[in-house]
């Protein structure tokens, strides 16, 4: 955005200049810039906005819910457009502010930045209405809690943010539901730590990044810290170039504690299809070979000769071994 700028094109076009240079870099059909990639990317965003609309009972880890997970940390930059968009069309006035700031405008910001809620939302709906699956309605809860916080916080900002009165209460109220809720769900579901009886305190019996154990304790203390980021918004001071500011350095904080939990996330997804042996190298065997490894060459016969009882075992009845590992709850796609 700032290219056309530095070259002479003005504040205003520039806008437009990046809107488009970004549109023909991600649709450009030419066989540059990895086109698979943003292809690949087109058609998850594109199936993620009608999400509800397929069945998914199927999926163990969907890229479509691993995408709206991303998506919900990227609210900020969700009702960001809407500034630009009602700052190109007053010409970036010296008073835009006043004029496309929430407390003026909030229909269009606040839709975007719940839209990302609303589509997890409506997966996890649609999951346990294929699945039966209650966990997913209370997934699903917690982006319910999400969309209720948005709908009190752009209240209670257009109402002129203050410290008192039953619209601050009420936001303070659901924001700290929609903390605790998230940040509970990240450690008992989609982390699955704080076992206080792990070798590692708090964290879990299986982990990956055995060399770097320091990492999960600061990834579960700042993912506290980033959840209940709203509160830097209360001392809501009168300069604007304040509240623009903190929602620029919370909006980066957010993207890093993304970064954390898809590391910690996928982590734990692949512990977990390991212990269903959905990702393994000797899949069980529903029967066991017994050698008689005391006998000479001349038993090698009596022993296919009960091979041969084994395998025949399966068909009368025999139960597998690998049914033992099979999922009780599907856990997947919980953010």
């Amino acid at each position: 955005m700032f290219l056309p700028v530095a070259s002479g094109c003005p504040l205003r076009d520039s806008f437009v200049a990046w809107l488009v240079f970004a549109l023909v870099l991600i649709l450009a059909p030419l066989p540059i810039y990895t086109r698979p990639s943003r292809w690949w990317l087109v058609r998850k965003v594109g199936k993620l906005l009608v999400s509800g609309t397929s069945r998914v009972e199927a999926i163990i880890f969907s890229a479509d819910f691993w995408m709206g997970d991303q998506l919900c940390s990227l609210t900020f930059s969700l009702s960001t457009l809407w500034t630009f968009g009602c700052a190109y069309q007053n010409h970036w006035l010296a008073d835009t502010y006043t004029k496309c700031g929430v407390s003026k405008q909030w229909g269009v910001p606040f839709a975007l930045s719940a839209l990302p809620a609303v589509l997890r939302l409506i997966q996890c709906i649609k999951r346990y209405e294929d699945s039966g699956l209650y966990t997913h309605l209370i997934n699903g809860g917690k982006y319910f809690s999400s969309i209720m916080y948005y709908v009190f916080y752009f209240l209670w900002r257009t109402k002129g943010a203050q410290l008192e009165g039953y619209h601050f209460v009420l936001f303070c109220t659901f924001a700290s539901i929609m903390s605790t809720y998230s940040a509970g769900w990240d450690f008992l579901m989609d982390w699955s730590v704080l076992d206080p009886k792990a070798q590692y305190k708090f964290l879990r019996s299986d982990l990956i990044y055995t060399n770097s154990i320091p990492f999960y304790y600061f990834a579960i203390i700042y993912n506290v810290i980033v959840r209940f980021a709203w509160i830097g918004f209360l001392p809501y001071p009168s300069s604007h170039f304040v509240v623009t500011t903190r929602s620029f350095v919370f909006a980066i904080l957010e993207v890093v504690r993304r970064v954390g939990w898809n590391l910690l996330r996928l982590e734990n997804e692949h512990i977990g299809n390991m212990d269903q042996y959905r990702v393994t190298r000797e899949v069980p065997l529903p029967y066991s070979f017994q050698d008689d490894d005391e006998n000479d060459v001349d038993s090698e016969s009596d022993g296919r000769s009960e091979r041969s009882t084994t395998v025949r075992g399966k068909r009368t009845g025999l139960r597998t071994k690998s049914s033992v590992h099979l999922p009780t709850v599907d856990n997947s796609g919980q953010v």
